[in-house]
């Protein structure tokens, strides 16, 4: 079943690509069947420049155990750095 679940968002950062490193705009995260990943639903996030082509795009499927344990050590990092950087 498709989920249709997408949200999109505005980043600021930097990503690398195939043909190397380009700005970051935007960031979509979405939960529906992967492309590649093995499971039948996965959460998938796009980081990407549209206004740089196809190419300025890194795509990632994660397993949901996987990306729930990612989302929670990216918290866990923010918190633990030193106020104001």
């Amino acid at each position: 079943m498709c989920t249709y679940l997408n949200e999109r968002l505005p980043v600021a950062g930097a990503g690398k690509g195939a043909t190397g490193w380009f700005t970051l705009t935007d960031a979509s995260v979405s939960f529906d069947h992967p492309v590649h990943a093995s499971p039948d639903h996965s959460l998938n996030i796009d980081f990407l420049n549209p206004q740089e082509g196809p190419g300025a795009r890194v795509a990632v499927e994660l397993e949901p155990e996987s990306a729930r344990a990612l989302a929670e050590a990216i918290l866990n990092t923010l918190r633990a750095a030193p106020a104001g950087l």
